[in-house]
């Protein structure tokens, strides 16, 4: 007896159920391991920010003086929060 052939679409199909297989039983860096540890490390600094009395503040800045805030914020130990803590105490201890 003959083995009967199978279709293309048959083919097909077990192709992509072996792949799906063989991606749920991955063990990648990219899939699982990565990236679960980046929410946690987002969380903890979060909760150093609070502890620090840090509060996000967003606003809109021409994009020359951004690039001037980021440049000083690379040489900058505490970064772009310690540029802008810096530079914005001062003026507004006088304007008081």
């Amino acid at each position: 007896m003959q083995a009967m052939a199978m279709k293309k679409f048959d083919l097909e199909k077990n192709k992509a159920l072996k792949l799906t297989q063989s991606m749920k039983q991955s063990n990648s860096e990219r899939f699982g391991k990565g990236t679960a540890e980046t929410p946690a490390n987002r969380r903890e600094q979060r909760k150093l920010d609070q502890a620090k009395g840090l509060v996000p503040f967003a606003c809109k800045l021409d994009g020359e003086l951004v690039a001037a805030l980021k440049e000083r914020a690379a040489a900058h130990p505490e970064g772009m929060t310690g540029v802008l803590d810096e530079l914005l105490r001062p003026v507004l201890v006088k304007a008081d």
